[in-house]
């Protein structure tokens, strides 16, 4: 379908929204070339334009916006030479496309890594009027790795002082050359008391910590791998911040992603709660804790510089696998990012866990509201936010459409489980179609809130105390909803597209 078709089925899609009469998200940019319409395109999630996505990189607010950067690969729809991509919001639903901000060179191609404002002009980067954001990333020299070499991965450093529109690099990159090490990546950096700029960085199967006081020299402090974490796979994508827990003490949060390894097959995501001393990161803790317990939540961090009088920590993460991620079912476009959420710790018999909250700004998606009861409704639309107030031990949750294609949320026992074996396109990847299980734990579920797109569900429990994300093709929208264990009367919210 060529562009003109497809603007004039959004233009006559708009004109029969816009008698709706709740107020619509007004757009900035109304250029046909954002218009998003191809089957399985996510119409509330952030994707790219065009071609290959994976982690999110250097997330950073600043001067109003929040900056979101990513693994990118501009040439294909499969992963190859990684760039950083760039978008940005004011509100964490509208994104506004900007062009690449970081292409390879000769030290590499343009991995993971992280951004900060550096207010102080630590680095001498900027000035004392205009200080600079500053990214730092891994370079992976490809040329090397062929080579069998073991030091192909460094860390490189880039500046911008036009609020990212351009990016200049350090002229004495790397800044931080490899020791011998293989995997040697993702630096995600962070300011703490003092001035002091603190790098967490994956090594291996180990987080290790550097620290500088101006972000072009870095000093080893410390390692951490405890022997009982995850180790399916390589460790990757770190990210160290402090929370406050809800009796008011200051904990510290280690998040680590994983490959293979996840709990349900893969790609994932665990953390570590506990205290950093400004060298040394350690924990109490002595079990594996996963961020989300679906298949399609991976290499998330944090946005930095999020203004006090917020108060977040704000998360995105890659909404897919590595198990499958480039056979998908898409074509102009692969992969999208989670729902932004905010981390927040919580306690249940007196030990810390992280919630994942879907963030408030998402209530300005909601285009119709309405109460539900009964087990079998009709979905009006594709786009759905779904508010259930839980009134049975067990539960089940089926939407499916009339390709008899559906995907199941349900409760048996002290598991919750998704099952998305018939939930449509499945058989690109063997590992694909499966039921997935997450132990409630003793956590008394009260509240589901559930988002559909037309290629995700995402289902938080308790407000995003135990996160299920998970892709879903199905070949036609799902049109039905079948609940039990439901006798409240519940919320249906049919949402808008962002696109």
């Amino acid at each position: 379908m060529n562009r003109y078709i497809i603007w004039s089925l959004l233009f006559i899609t708009t004109m029969v929204a816009s008698c709706d009469s709740s107020v619509p998200l007004e757009s900035e940019d109304t250029n046909d070339s954002r218009i998003y319409n191809e089957p399985h395109r996510p119409q509330y999630h952030f994707s790219p334009e065009a071609n290959w996505m994976n982690d999110p990189n250097g997330m950073v607010f600043h001067e109003g916006e929040y900056h979101l950067f990513y693994q990118y690969y501009p040439d294909s729809n499969v992963w190859g030479p990684m760039h950083w991509g760039h978008a940005v919001s004011k509100d964490l639903v509208r994104w506004e496309h900007l062009p690449v901000a970081i292409e390879p060179d000769s030290l590499g191609w343009i991995f993971s890594g992280s951004a900060v404002f550096d207010a102080a002009n630590s680095s001498g980067l900027g000035s004392p009027e205009n200080p600079p954001l500053v990214a730092l990333y891994t370079y992976h020299d490809p040329v090397g790795a062929e080579a069998g070499k073991d030091d192909y991965q460094t860390q490189g450093l880039a500046f911008s002082l036009d609020n990212g529109r351009t990016w200049e690099k350090y002229q004495n990159n790397p800044v931080l050359e490899n020791p011998g090490i293989k995997d040697f990546r993702d630096p995600k950096v962070t300011q703490i008391d003092q001035g002091k700029w603190i790098m967490s960085l994956a090594v291996k199967d180990k987080i290790s910590f550097y620290a500088s006081d101006n972000l072009l020299g870095w000093e080893h402090l410390s390692d951490f791998n405890p022997d009982w974490a995850a180790y399916g796979g390589v460790w990757e994508c770190p990210d160290l911040f402090p929370l406050t827990t809800p009796e008011g003490e200051q904990k510290w949060v280690l998040l680590v992603s994983i490959n293979p390894g996840g709990p349900n097959g893969g790609s994932a995501t665990q953390y570590f709660i506990g205290d950093f001393d400004g060298k040394k990161f350690t924990t109490e803790q002595r079990a594996v804790k996963w961020l989300d317990y679906g298949t399609d939540n991976y290499a998330g961090v944090t946005w930095s510089n999020v203004p006090a009088t917020d108060g977040r920590k704000l998360f995105i993460g890659w909404m897919s696998n590595w198990m499958y991620a480039n056979v998908v079912p898409t074509q102009v476009w692969r992969s999208a990012n989670t729902l932004p959420r905010s981390l927040e710790l919580y306690s249940i018999d007196q030990e810390y866990h992280l919630a994942s909250r879907p963030v408030k700004e998402l209530e300005m998606l909601r285009e119709e509201s309405q109460v539900i009861s009964g087990q079998n409704i009709i979905l009006e639309q594709e786009l759905v936010e779904l508010q259930l107030q839980s009134s049975a031990a067990d539960f089940s949750i089926e939407f499916s459409n009339s390709a008899g294609e559906r995907v199941i949320i349900e409760k048996e026992g002290e598991t919750l489980f998704v099952d998305r074996t018939e939930s449509g396109l499945v058989d690109f990847n063997e590992g694909f179609p499966a039921r997935h299980g997450a132990p409630v734990d003793g956590l008394e579920i009260e509240e589901l809130r559930i988002f559909l797109d037309r290629s995700s569900i995402e289902i938080f429990i308790n407000n995003g105390e135990l996160v299920m994300t998970d892709l879903v093709f199905p070949r036609e929208r799902y049109t039905r909803l079948y609940l039990e264990g439901f006798e409240n009367e519940n919320q249906l919210h049919y949402l808008r597209s962002v696109w």
